[in-house]
């Protein structure tokens, strides 16, 4: 399995056992983990933190350089906020754990030149799926229905 998504996946379990949603998110330049975050609305109370927003604050001030040469990836396919963040700071690469659960507009990222891969990891499959049984409620305000 991709290293950089197993982080992704500790994170997303790491939400999980706060009782927020199980999607993680790390940033990764150079080969080097630079960010690494989770879903924390729940935790946090927050409208906006999801865990691609929570990776990329936990990454701190970086440079366009840095930006431009960074993946980040996510255990589900990252929603029109988090896209938009990724395209705004111009980030070439997004590694997707799995799009069967939720797809976000990949077609969008991958028309602005943005490379898009998704990986079908089941683990990821299967920590979304589990969740939805037990939580739709919160599944459906995460997702704004």
């Amino acid at each position: 399995m991709n290293k950089f998504l197993q982080v992704a996946i500790e994170e997303a379990k790491k939400s999980l056992t706060e009782g927020g949603i199980p999607i993680g998110s790390v940033l990764v330049i150079d080969g080097e983990i630079v960010g690494r975050g989770h879903n924390k609305r729940v935790q946090n109370s927050s409208a906006i933190l999801h865990a691609e927003m929570d990776c990329l604050e936990n990454a701190g001030r970086l440079s366009a350089s840095q930006y431009k040469k960074a993946t980040l990836y996510s255990t589900l396919s990252p929603c029109n906020m988090c896209s938009g963040a990724a395209l705004l700071y111009k980030i070439t690469n997004v590694i997707i754990g799995e799009n069967k659960t939720f797809q976000g507009p990949e077609v969008h990222l991958r028309s602005q030149g943005v490379n898009v891969e998704i990986l079908d990891n089941q683990e990821c499959y299967d920590l979304m799926q589990d969740f939805i049984k037990t939580n739709p409620e919160l599944w459906n305000e995460d997702i704004g229905e």
